[in-house]
């Protein structure tokens, strides 16, 4: 797409330097598994915030939203609604009772351990299961966006695609073996401001090109007034499109951002900080979108998911160019890192301190998770040698799986006093069980077209109520727990 031409490359090479940079400085700060994998919950609000937001888009908000509106029109905008709604929503809600649970439960440093530690799971039942969907999921996941950043280095070097699978992925696992949370999150801070100016950017300077707001709109209009129109999808698909939002509760590598503020202070700045950028952000991807309809009117793209690329390459000079071409890679790198720590963080933490050694030093855990880094890349290094293997065909569903699969239970574990380890455990295997059963019988139009997240979910609650009122109820200690935590988070000190 753009010309390999010396200023980008510039651009790009003092842009991954700096990554390791941060990598390198946070290598010094790191001491312990609470520091590797959870920064020492010592995360100020802005930094806490913006890599939350680039640890959550990947590319697909510079790439995949912007191609859809590109290709299909405004209707396509029912997803980005769907997950703004999700986002704001998690932050005014779950964050505030998340960071306040895990503190109190144990003072938990991964969702597998707050599980545990919120229904006194003795079994480990919990622990290991959740640790071992986490695994699956984002070695899916990881996979996935290395071949993302492949793609990249290809169409934008000239590169062969082994060559750029490789580059990507040296220095995102360097950084993220080196520094564990506080690399990741410092990272995905920058990260988050390089994809929220090229979101704010591009979009204005198209729409000055194409003659202001009023004339670009009649420009769309003309081409197909349906581009303009939010209709024509039907009530399942509506459904299905805002229904991505509920993904959003059970992401471990965006809630263990809430697990990580420095204060319940910092709280409604980090707040204010998230919601405005999911919002901008995803306005700027929208506007991106359509923007193109009317820019390439008479030069259409042979891919609609290479209209941000585009714009790089007609609106801007090549050293402007190279750092909006890095808020790509940006975009791809925030998630595969978080997507490493965390399942790093399952193997030491959960699977290693929780079954093998329980009297590990801290330095043998710290040294594990970055040996989980690496296994997990390399896992997922060997899935992307070929970029049509049709195990990365289920990294699509992989939102939806994790969405059905930890979503109500991070709901109901923090918001329902009555739940217990029988109803925890079967609302997360029947959510995740459900989305795969629906994808096998999910057809193309009706209601079994609904999206396998929203089924998933509502399977997932009805288990978790059912099952809570099988066995024993909930201990003292839990009762106690739970308001101690739904105190601390309401006061906010």
């Amino acid at each position: 797409m753009v010309d390999n031409s010396t200023p980008i490359i510039i651009t790009f090479i003092v842009y991954l330097v700096g990554m390791l940079a941060l990598g390198v400085i946070a290598y010094r700060l790191t001491t312990n598994l609470s520091d590797y994998v959870l920064g020492g919950r010592r995360l100020g609000p802005g930094v806490a915030a913006l890599s939350a937001g680039a640890s959550d888009m990947s590319s697909w908000l510079l790439l995949g939203l912007p191609g859809a509106l590109y290709a299909s029109g405004l209707v396509e905008a029912w997803i980005a609604i769907g997950l703004a709604v999700g986002a704001i929503v998690n932050w005014m809600f779950v964050a505030g009772r998340l960071r306040s649970y895990t503190y109190i439960a144990g003072d938990s440093i991964t969702l597998p351990d707050f599980f545990e530690n919120r229904f006194k799971d003795t079994s480990k039942s919990l622990r290991i299961v959740s640790a071992l969907l986490i695994l699956i999921f984002f070695t899916f996941y990881t996979s996935s966006g290395l071949v993302g950043g492949a793609v990249l280095f290809e169409s934008s070097f000239g590169l062969d695609q082994q060559t750029a699978l490789w580059v990507g992925a040296i220095v995102i696992i360097s950084y993220t073996f080196l520094g564990g949370f506080l690399a990741v999150s410092w990272t995905d801070f920058v990260q988050g401001i390089l994809m929220f100016l090229a979101l704010i950017i591009i979009p204005i300077v198209a729409i000055i090109e194409l003659g202001g707001p009023g004339a670009t709109i009649d420009q769309i209009s003309a081409i197909d007034p349906q581009n303009l129109s939010l209709g024509g999808v039907g009530a399942i698909g509506i459904i299905s499109l805002i229904g991505w939002g509920l993904g959003y509760f059970g992401q471990p590598h965006i809630i263990v951002r809430f697990m990580a503020i420095r204060s319940m202070k910092d709280l409604p700045k980090a707040q204010a900080i998230g919601i405005g950028w999911v919002l901008l952000a995803m306005t700027g991807a929208v506007l991106v979108g359509l923007t193109g309809i009317a820019y390439f009117a008479d030069q259409p793209l042979e891919n609609s998911e290479t209209v941000f690329l585009a714009f790089t390459q007609v609106l801007f000079h090549p050293i402007v160019a190279g750092v909006l071409l890095a808020a790509v890679l940006a975009a791809i790198m925030s998630t595969i890192d978080s997507q490493l720590l965390v399942s790093s963080s399952a193997l030491a933490e959960d699977f290693y301190k929780g079954m093998i050694r329980p009297n590990a030093s801290q330095k043998e855990l710290v040294w594990i998770g970055r040996g989980g880094v690496i296994l997990i890349a390399g896992i997922a290094l060997l899935m992307a040698q070929n970029p049509d293997s049709t195990v990365l065909e289920l990294v699509s569903y992989a939102w939806a799986g994790l969405g059905a699969t930890f979503g109500p239970l991070v709901l109901f574990s923090l918001f329902w006093k009555r739940m217990t380890r029988n109803g925890a455990l079967a609302g997360m295997l029947s959510g995740g069980g459900s989305v795969i059963l629906w994808i096998f019988i999910k057809q193309d139009t009706g209601f079994f077209s609904l999206y396998e997240l929203v089924v998933g979910f509502v399977v997932s609650c009805i288990f978790i109520v059912l099952f809570s009122y099988i066995g024993p109820p909930p201990t003292k200690e839990m009762e106690e727990e739970f308001e101690a935590a739904r105190v601390m988070d309401r006061d906010r000190t």
